[in-house]
């Protein structure tokens, strides 16, 4: 199956996203976070649409290394909309205009104390990318049709949980797990027009802390 990145494959995806049935965290207790997966042309000239993923920079005092979706806490009276966008700027240098906010997902709660909550927006004209070596090491394309893949998306079980581990393959020796991994799982749900709950899906050990 193909996602070409189209003003037809646009219209569906803000239609789903309206309609979809959102889970928000009513819970006490947890930092609320916002995350931008910013729908874009994938980089490759296939006319496929991509979601722009980082791989967060080493010298960050959490999560060092790990992948990323463009985002952070929210400011005090932000919504998270304006939280994704602002990370996505501050980030990758995508100007909030460029930035169409299209619709949300269920918010995830992490065992790191935030509870995120996923903003999908369409960037028709991603403009020169600009990435602050501060938070970002590099910065990757994933096409949806590639995360389609039935093989792409695997649960495991660990020591210490009761819930499946996601693990979920963005290249051919690349894999990224939660709470990433549940988000991106969630968006392919939702393009594939299915309606599917990640709030279960359990993080790697070394991202409890």
């Amino acid at each position: 199956m193909t996602f070409p990145f189209s003003a037809a494959f646009r219209v569906t995806i803000a239609q789903r996203c309206r309609d979809f049935p959102r889970l928000k965290h009513e819970g006490e207790g947890l930092t609320r976070a916002a995350v931008a997966i910013a729908l874009t042309a994938a980089d490759d000239g296939s006319g496929e649409t991509a979601f722009l993923l980082t791989s967060r920079a080493a010298r960050l005092r959490a999560h060092a290394g790990q992948w990323a979706l463009p985002g952070g806490r929210c400011d005090p009276g932000e919504s998270a909309d304006e939280t994704a966008l602002r990370e996505l700027e501050e980030e990758l240098g995508v100007a909030r205009g460029r930035a169409e906010v299209l619709g949300l997902l269920d918010d995830y709660p992490t065992r790191s104390g935030y509870a995120i909550t996923p903003v999908v927006a369409w960037v028709d004209d991603l403009g020169q990318l600009r990435p602050n070596p501060k938070e970002v090491a590099s910065t990757h394309f994933v096409r949806l049709d590639h995360i389609h893949a039935d093989e792409a998306v695997t649960f495991e079980t660990i020591a210490g949980s009761q819930r499946p581990l996601i693990r979920l393959q963005i290249s051919k020796d690349r894999y990224m797990h939660a709470p990433t991994a549940a988000l991106v799982y969630q968006l392919r749900e939702l393009v594939a027009g299915r309606v599917t709950r990640v709030v279960d899906l359990e993080q790697p050990a070394f991202a409890w802390r």
